[in-house]
């Protein structure tokens, strides 16, 4: 049977040491910042985390999904196949 959003996103969260929600949830930005780390987006961690876009662009840019990191163009959550590509580039 194929995996739910919310179950590749716990999934994700486990990968990265953060917590599993029981409800379907967006990630927050301490799970964006844990995925950056994960797949070697480095953001500025010293004071307030970068917003969201920001980080969800430097993840699939990193994965390979984009060709550069634009905050602008990125998507508002993840779509099912590239939770599926962050769940591979972390494993």
């Amino acid at each position: 049977m194929a995996q739910t959003v919310t179950e590749l996103r716990n999934e994700i969260r486990i990968a990265v040491d953060r917590f599993e929600r029981e409800r379907a949830a967006t990630f927050t930005k301490e799970d964006l910042a844990a995925v950056c780390d994960a797949v070697g987006y480095e953001i500025e961690t010293t004071g307030r985390l970068p917003p969201k876009a920001e980080m969800r662009a430097g993840i699939l840019w990193k994965i390979g999904a984009v060709e550069q990191a634009h905050p602008e163009n990125a998507p508002s959550s993840f779509r099912k196949d590239e939770l599926k590509a962050i769940l591979a580039a972390i494993q």
